[in-house]
């Protein structure tokens, strides 16, 4: 797994985002580019901002349980998996902005570096290793450029 906090990795994944336009095709699934930026940008908005609502008690036991382990571990996920409901977006986006943002907080990250994450809380899945975090984001990510080609 490639680390996010090292400023080669985040330029890589930079430039692929920039390998995107409006026109962009996925070549599996349902996403529009824009809508898959912004789909994208969720993960990060979780781990810095409050936009997101948090699970309740038992949603958060459960999602810590039985899903963690699938999210931030090094296995690539599956093509058409499903998708939580915060993280579906359903209207069209602005692609110029979406991708600024996904940018934003790519860089943002890498700045931060991996002590800021090492036991951060995840609203979904408690307190996570920097590496955990990291399987998260790059993994996500990773995915879904893959599936647009870049």
């Amino acid at each position: 797994m490639k680390n996010i906090f090292d400023q080669a990795v985040t330029d890589e994944l930079t430039a692929r985002i920039e390998a995107l336009n409006p026109d962009s095709q996925p070549l599996w699934g349902k996403m529009s580019v824009d809508q898959m930026l912004a789909h994208c940008s969720v993960a990060y908005e979780m781990a810095y901002t409050d936009k997101h609502p948090k699970p309740n008690a038992l949603m958060h036991f459960l999602l810590k349980t039985f899903v963690k382990s699938g999210v931030v571990n090094e296995k690539p996920y599956p093509k058409n998996a499903r998708t939580a409901p915060v993280f579906i977006i359903s209207d069209r986006r602005d692609f110029e902005k979406e991708k600024s943002k996904l940018i934003s907080y790519l860089q943002k990250t890498q700045e931060l570096g991996s002590e800021h994450f090492e036991g951060k809380e995840s609203p979904s899945f408690g307190a996570m290793t920097a590496q955990e975090w990291n399987n998260l984001f790059y993994k996500h990510l990773d995915h879904h450029l893959n599936q647009f080609g870049v």
